[in-house]
């Protein structure tokens, strides 16, 4: 991993949210650490990445960032016809967004994976020119062929650790199931290049699998949506690519440090989506243990911990937890830390102080249930229990109601009828548009933050 100046890196910053107090006898902690980065490449540094034309980028340089786009070919994408010529001017408006210094290439993906620019296993740097060419070289896509996406992200693999960049990205689009190699090789695939780069997904059309879609952007720590449209493919695309040259700094991972006794029950991301993290923790040393967190630019992302500490008596107190935001040495000796907050626990007989919930933590309970009963719903719908689909929609009609959470209300009004939003009391309709289902299922895990 690239050495990173001061200059060069965000500043991060760490708010933990928590009510301390605990009942005689209470073991379990909750906190929501909100996580923001500012400044970085875009407030005076030399960028890495950003969406505009970099001003520091001398030609000749290595690049800073690395960006495969890859381009679903098979045969589907020729009904419509119009799909395929979308998807071309999909991917050349991205590559118009490209900023200089950046290197990049384009990938056509079927039931193999081929180099469409610049080829010969490797990558091209951006510039006027290259633009121009990898343009010209869409020409050349097709439609024909089956769909094998682990293939595809193999190939992205080997084009992006091509170049010694710290920042790895890389955009994917389909508008098919994965069909043409086994579930457990694409699998094989997510888990080879897991921490190797960031990948968003999109799913153009109805005729993809969400949950496949869905499926690589998690383990890729990148975002996934659909564009049922496929006209709106090329200000899709746009915005990702927008969204990539904003980052600014990769590898970066939340250690979480408990002391002797503590037990994590759980981390996940909150907001801007729920993310389960848990399982992801590599060990870092005694008690210590880091969550990956992906790439960074100018944002702000919120986490849940829940640890469970040792029983203790009244008056006593102890540090739960301790948050820090880190990079990775690249020698694997000490890191970076970047900020860092603290997460507490303090016994009392006062009531009302231990009962009391945190806003921001009931808030993000909610959000992640919300989410969880979305994907039950919809299950539970496909297959044909309608009464449980209607009581796990209808409690998510509930929650979508008392978060403002408005987007996913929005969404789930074209799949019931809503009688009353406060109670969750909620009719299945009976004709639901493809495209209304699937877009509710693909966003179903985006939140809201808590209101004011």
């Amino acid at each position: 991993m690239a050495v990173f100046s001061k200059s060069q890196v965000p500043q991060f910053s760490v708010e933990v949210y928590q009510n301390e107090y605990l009942p005689e006898g209470g073991r379990e902690v909750n906190a929501i650490v909100t996580v923001t980065s500012t400044g970085g490449g875009t407030s005076g540094g030399a960028p890495l990445l950003g969406a505009s034309p970099s001003p520091s980028y001398i030609p000749g340089q290595a690049p800073g960032a690395a960006v495969v786009i890859m381009v679903d070919c098979s045969g589907s994408m020729d009904y419509p016809p119009t799909k395929m010529r979308n998807a071309r001017d999909a991917t050349a408006a991205a590559i118009d967004t490209l900023r200089d210094g950046v290197a990049f290439a384009v990938v056509a993906g079927t039931h193999v994976a081929s180099e469409v620019y610049p080829g010969g296993g490797r990558l091209a740097v951006a510039d006027a020119q290259t633009r121009a060419q990898a343009k010209e070289a869409l020409r050349r896509l097709s439609a024909g062929g089956g769909t094998a996406i682990g293939t595809w992200l193999r190939l992205a693999d080997r084009l992006l650790s091509s170049s010694d960049v710290p920042i790895r990205h890389g955009i994917l689009l389909t508008d098919g199931r994965n069909e043409h190699e086994a579930p457990e090789d694409l699998r094989t695939a997510l888990e080879a290049n897991t921490g190797r780069f960031t990948c968003d997904a999109r799913g153009v059309g109805t005729d993809w699998e969400v949950k496949e879609v869905t499926g690589i952007a998690s383990a890729l720590l990148g975002t996934a949506d659909i564009v049922a449209d496929p006209t709106g493919l090329a200000a899709d695309f746009t915005s990702m690519m927008e969204n990539a040259m904003g980052k600014e700094i990769a590898d970066v991972a939340l250690r979480l440090w408990t002391p002797v006794g503590v037990e994590i029950k759980f981390v996940k991301q909150v907001a801007p989506t729920v993310e389960e993290l848990t399982g992801r923790r590599t060990e870092a040393g005694p008690r210590a243990g880091d969550y990956p967190t992906g790439s960074w630019g100018d944002e702000s992302r919120d986490y849940h911990v829940c640890v469970q500490v040792p029983q203790a008596g009244i008056g006593q107190e102890m540090l739960a937890a301790r948050v820090s935001l880190i990079i990775p040495a690249a020698d694997g000796g000490a890191p970076e830390v970047l900020s860092q907050g603290l997460v507490k626990a303090v016994w009392t007989d006062d009531m009302v102080a231990s009962t009391s919930i945190n806003p921001q933590v009931a808030h993000y309970t909610g959000q992640a249930e919300l989410a969880q009963v979305i994907q039950q719903g919809l299950d539970a719908r496909k297959s044909g229990d309608f009464d449980g689909a209607t009581a796990k929609l209808g409690r998510a009609v509930q929650l979508a109601a008392d978060s403002g959470n408005r987007d996913t209300a929005k969404l789930l009004s074209k799949v019931v009828d809503v009688v009353d939003a406060a109670t969750g009391t909620v009719r299945l309709k009976a004709k639901v548009a493809e495209a209304d289902e699937m877009t509710l299922e693909t966003r179903s895990t985006k939140t809201v933050r808590v209101k004011k």
